[in-house]
């Protein structure tokens, strides 16, 4: 917890999001120990925010993450050279799917079943959520509509949601099992505080499962 304490020291503001930060961390260690994913939603720079918790999160973050020994073997067993290479290169990762990134798949829903553009999160959540399972709706106001059909479709199937919003919370806040509510309105001044606490989370769940 070390990394949340030294969270609110460097932006005191924030210490009323402090108990929310906590409950997110500890929503997403029940979500990878028992070997579910998280899915993430936004827009914009929400959107952006997503690719870069994945980049935070499948990889390397502070912290060295050597595959396992017995892992190693199996890849050296398979192909001697390749791996070697692989056994020494391969990072740990905590399965996270940035919805944004598929977009063959969002076109052709969009062209194919709805022109708006509306339902293309609920449909990924549809096909790739399980109970279980995390969705991170990202949203400066908290009434993005795809985000928000994105999270009834997640309820649905029995995923837990966390809210990362501004500071009236919106409808996300509403529906999510946590919402953490930055204590901003205007969308720049919110998304400059979703860093650090997204920040703040993958580096949490680092030290919890590579530390």
């Amino acid at each position: 917890m070390n990394y949340l304490y030294k969270l609110v020291e460097r932006y005191p503001h924030l210490k009323i999001c402090e108990k929310s930060i906590k409950e997110s961390f500890d929503l997403l260690v029940g979500c990878f120990e028992n070997d579910n994913k998280l899915l993430i939603a936004g827009n914009g720079g929400s959107c952006s925010d997503g690719e870069h918790i994945v980049g935070e999160l499948m990889k390397g973050f502070k912290l060295p993450r050597k595959c396992t020994s017995e892992f190693a073997e199996k890849l050296k067993g398979i192909d001697g050279v390749r791996g070697a290479e692989l056994a020494e290169k391969l990072q740990g990762g905590l399965p996270s799917i940035a919805l944004t990134c598929h977009q063959s798949l969002n076109t052709a829903f969009v062209n194919d079943v709805e022109s708006g553009g509306l339902l293309t999160y609920a449909q990924q959540v549809y096909g790739y959520g399980k109970q279980g399972d995390v969705l991170l709706g990202i949203s400066t106001s908290g009434n993005s509509k795809n985000v928000m059909n994105a999270v009834v479709v997640a309820k649905a199937l029995g995923m837990k949601v966390i809210g990362l919003t501004g500071a009236d919370g919106g409808e996300l806040a509403k529906h999510a099992d946590v919402a953490v509510k930055v204590p901003e309105s205007e969308t720049y001044l919110v998304q400059e505080l979703h860093i650090p606490i997204y920040h703040c989370i993958c580096l949490m769940l680092e030290e919890r499962f590579f530390g």
